[in-house]
């Protein structure tokens, strides 16, 4: 594996993510038509990665996230909101947590500061490690879809980063 190439993952496993919804729901009195938007998503682009970060959800400290404003774009996706929620699945698609969404803001790759680089939970928990290993993600992902990319380009209308804040909420023993 590269920075240019790496293993996709695999296809959320649709059926389980929607029996632990439904059991989600049922855990909090929540009719279908009155439950939160939510998705089914691994964190990362390849299944090393996505289980990775799972764990640093599940064992650590993570409990926020950034991703381009311009993929949900690309994707015809859209962004989230706080309330919404997100099936957290392994790298191999199977879902393991559900998280609600707490807050999001859109800034800059330069208004990432050491706070937020932090609640990512990830390598020393730097703003150092947190730039570097972002940008290599975000030139690797937008490279897989026929794009160049430099941290530059979140300066630009369309090309924000999107930062959220999340807890766990499910299943119970992991909640936050």
């Amino acid at each position: 594996m590269t920075e240019k190439t790496v293993e996709a993952l695999p296809p959320v496993n649709t059926e389980a993510a929607a029996k632990m919804w439904a059991g989600y729901l049922a855990s909090r009195g929540i009719s279908e038509d009155q439950a939160p938007r939510h998705v089914a998503e691994s964190f990362g682009d390849h299944p090393a990665l996505a289980d990775e970060l799972l764990n640093a959800i599940l064992h650590g400290s993570k409990r926020a996230t950034s991703s381009l404003a311009s993929e949900y774009a690309h994707y015809d996706e859209r962004i989230p909101e706080p309330e919404d929620h997100c099936i957290i699945c392994d790298g191999a698609g199977e879902p393991r947590a559900i998280l609600r969404v707490t807050s999001v803001q859109r800034g800059s790759f330069f208004d990432v500061d050491e706070q937020f680089a932090a609640a990512e939970g990830e390598g020393d928990l730097s703003l150092g490690y947190w730039r570097r290993e972002h940008e290599k993600f975000w030139r690797r992902t937008q490279l897989s879809i026929g794009r160049q990319w430099s941290p530059d380009d979140t300066r630009k209308p369309g090309g924000e980063l999107i930062l959220e804040r999340f807890e766990i909420c499910w299943p119970e023993e992991f909640a936050d």
